[in-house]
This record gives C-alpha cells, sequence and structure tokens, in this order.
C-alpha cells in the first residue's frame, strides 16, 4: 500500500515570529511615548487661544501689509553687519576648525588616547550648544554688539567645520600617503603634500556650506544684543511697527536666497 506524504509547505516571511513581536513592541511603545509627550506639552495650553490663532494670523498679516519701504534706508547698515558677522565668525571658526579635525582623525592625531579624546570634546561641545545661546553668554560676558555676534557664530561653527573635516581626513587615500612617506618626507610634509590636497575640495564646500548657514543664524543673533538685522527687527517688534516686520523679513528671505545661490555657484565652481 502506498503511502502519501504531503510535503510541508513553508510561507515565507520577512521577519521571524519574535522578531515581529519586538517589532510591534517597539511601535507600541512609541505610540505610548507620544501620547504622554502630548500630554505634557499641553498641559497648560489654553486652547480657547488656539482657536482664536487663525483670527490672529490674519489681523497681524494685514497689518504688516504693505511693508513700510522707506524704512529701507535705515536696514542697509544692519545687514552689512549681518554679512561681516557671519563671514567673520566663519573665518575665525576656520583658523581653529582645521586644526582641531587634524588633531581628531585617527590617521593625523598624534596620540589616540589623549589628543583625540580632547579634540572630540572640543568639537562636540561646540556642536551641542545653539548660536543663540552662545550670543547670550558671549554678551552677558563681553557687553552686546558685533564681536559677541562675531564669537558666538565662530564657536557654533568650529564642531560643524571641525567634524565635516576630521570624517573627510579619515576617509582619504592611504596610499597616496604611504607614497610620499616613503620618500623620505617628514610628518609635515606628508600633510601638505599627500592629505591637504585630497581633502581641500570637501574643505571648500564645507566652509561655504557653513557660510551659508551662518547668513540665517546671524539675522537673529541681533535679538539677544549681538548686533545686526535682528536687532532692528527686535526694535520693531517690541513698538509693533508691523509695516517694518514685514520689510526686515522680507530682506532677510532675499539675503538668504541670494547667500545660498552665492554658495551653490563657488561650491559648483571650486569642487
Amino acid at each position: 500500500m502506498a503511502v502519501h506524504q504531503r510535503a510541508e509547505v513553508r510561507v515565507w516571511q520577512r521577519r521571524s515570529t519574535p522578531a515581529q513581536l519586538l517589532l510591534w513592541c517597539g511601535w507600541l511603545l512609541l505610540v505610548v511615548v507620544t501620547v504622554f509627550a502630548w500630554q505634557l506639552m499641553t498641559r497648560e495650553t489654553l486652547w480657547v487661544f488656539v482657536a482664536d490663532a487663525p483670527q490672529q494670523a490674519a489681523d497681524i498679516g494685514a497689518r504688516m501689509w504693505p511693508p513700510r519701504w522707506s524704512y529701507m534706508e535705515r536696514l542697509w547698515w544692519p545687514l552689512w553687519e549681518t554679512l561681516n558677522i557671519a563671514t567673520l565668525g566663519t573665518l575665525l571658526a576656520l583658523l581653529v576648525a582645521v586644526p582641531t579635525a587634524f588633531l581628531a582623525a585617527r590617521n593625523t592625531t598624534p596620540s589616540v588616547r589623549l589628543v583625540r579624546p580632547l579634540a572630540l570634546l572640543v568639537i562636540v561641545t561646540s556642536r551641542s550648544i545653539n548660536a543663540l545661546i552662545w550670543g547670550l553668554l558671549l554678551v552677558a560676558i563681553i557687553g552686546p554688539g558685533q564681536l559677541a555676534g562675531i564669537f558666538a557664530i565662530a564657536l557654533r561653527s568650529i564642531g560643524f567645520i571641525g567634524k565635516l573635516l576630521y570624517e573627510a581626513i579619515e576617509e582619504i587615500d592611504a596610499g597616496q600617503v604611504e607614497a610620499v612617506a616613503a620618500t623620505g618626507a617628514s610628518r609635515a610634509q606628508v600633510i601638505d603634500y599627500a592629505i591637504v590636497p585630497q581633502v581641500a575640495p570637501a574643505l571648500a564646500g564645507i566652509v561655504l556650506f557653513r557660510w551659508d548657514i551662518n547668513i540665517r543664524e546671524s539675522t537673529i543673533l541681533g535679538l539677544v544684543g549681538a548686533g545686526g538685522i535682528g536687532l532692528a527687527l527686535e526694535s520693531s517688534l517690541n513698538v509693533l511697527a508691523w509695516p517694518q516686520v514685514s520689510l526686515i523679513l522680507l530682506v532677510i528671505l532675499v539675503t538668504v536666497l541670494l547667500s545660498e545661490w552665492v554658495s551653490a555657484r563657488v561650491r559648483h565652481a571650486l569642487i
């Protein structure tokens, strides 16, 4: 008598059953955390003001139009200050970020155990604190004005430039470094002839990208007394001069668009 055995049919699954359960538990935890965070954030919210927000926004928008074009003659100098703050802050950050990046990269640092952690600490500290917070601290230390804004932009930019640059240094072609070192070149000559040419295009792109970001950040540093066009914005907001506010916002928008266009064109030419 013939015995018929039915072949076992295996159904393909993307994940195993434990992995699927773990995924669902993760989604459930995410939902719980989201609901808890929403309740925490809206615990003291006055919903009557939220419901009235569209009418308030429409009222302020009507007051902001048309912009007060005659106020433009008083914005040229603050706008120039803003550009100077962004540019000088970026250049100052560059002077500190480049050696910091070489100290942080594994293939160029003098000591992986001692010097590299210190360089990484500088980079992380710079990136962890927002430019507005740097501005607040510096205004309290050295007083209001453009100098505080320049140092705030610089301190914020060191971590950005340093991190991207040291990652670019670690990704260079080691063969070129070995070839130059084989000629008997010193450590400084190896860096000059084998490493710098490889990372120079990346550095140019990083600096231009950061300068573009700093243009945007420097426009609001005036809100904490660090100079620039943000100071004019704060003054107009304090007196509820909405036509002036709309003009300042328009100037900031045009400035940011132009800086982004210039940055993109220069990066395309250099890289």
